[in-house]
């Protein structure tokens, strides 16, 4: 059992996440037990979670939502899909030219590609992820940093404090990540201020490239974060004809790795 004053609101939420992902429904009992929490803080979580879509809240419990992306812990993301998330990030490789000023998200693929940058000479990178901060901060590139409220479930600086930072900033290219992307809904994440921050990046760039392994393709998440139609390079591992028609048709570039 796990002391509470040990476990961060976004660790508590990923566990009952994971926990209703193995039994579909649980009970508030049965969570407070195997989180090591109280009920009244359980209950809080829920209702908190609900509230943001994450999952469906009933008397007494909760479930799941179906076709709806949950957000894991980066740690959690870094592991999924390797592979694939090497290739699309030396794909985006390509499209980076020495001396360009680009712009990167926090997704775990958008870390893949950071980890690749010491290939480009003299670039101008501002993110808004800790987590790619760390790895370029040695690497001789200008590196700037959008500023905003620290988020710990994804290692990134969000919200409208970010803004002021970047509404005063023009970058070539901003390398984006997503949780979800639908034909119906477009590009959409978890939490609020992280929309906002990737909605103010991606109108300070002259070009949008979405880096998306196939899992987040055909689901969308809580809040919107922009149209397709704002996406000018799509880099997938995988994708269905009708969404990459669609997306062709509309004057987006799409890339499989």
């Amino acid at each position: 059992m796990v002391s509470s004053h040990r476990l961060l609101t976004a660790e508590r939420e990923q566990r009952i996440l994971s926990l209703l992902r193995q039994t579909d429904v649980m009970s508030v009992g049965e969570l407070s037990s195997a989180l090591g929490v109280s009920q009244a803080t359980l209950r809080r979580d829920l209702n908190s979670m609900h509230e943001r879509g994450m999952l469906s809240r009933f008397h007494g419990g909760a479930t799941l939502n179906a076709n709806v992306a949950q957000e894991q812990v980066f740690s959690d993301k870094e592991q999924l899909l390797g592979e694939e998330k090497g290739r699309i990030a030396e794909a985006a490789l390509q499209l980076i030219s020495d001396h360009d000023k680009i712009y990167l998200d926090g997704g775990s693929t958008v870390l893949h590609l950071a980890k690749l940058l010491t290939a480009k000479k003299d670039l101008t990178i501002v993110t808004n992820s800790l987590m790619a901060a760390f790895v370029l901060m040695e690497s001789g590139h200008r590196l700037i940093l959008t500023g905003g409220e620290f988020r710990a479930l994804s290692r990134t600086m969000v919200g409208p404090l970010s803004a002021q930072i970047l509404n005063g900033l023009t970058v070539d290219k901003a390398f984006m990540g997503t949780l979800g992307l639908t034909l119906a809904d477009g590009l959409s994440t978890s939490d609020t201020g992280e929309a906002f921050t990737k909605r103010c990046a991606m109108q300070r760039a002259r070009q949008v490239i979405l880096l998306a392994d196939h899992t987040k393709l055909g689901v969308n998440s809580f809040v919107n974060t922009g149209k397709l139609d704002d996406v000018d390079v799509l880099i997938t591992d995988e994708l269905a004809d009708t969404l990459r028609n669609h997306l062709e048709q509309s004057g987006t570039q799409v890339i499989i790795a």
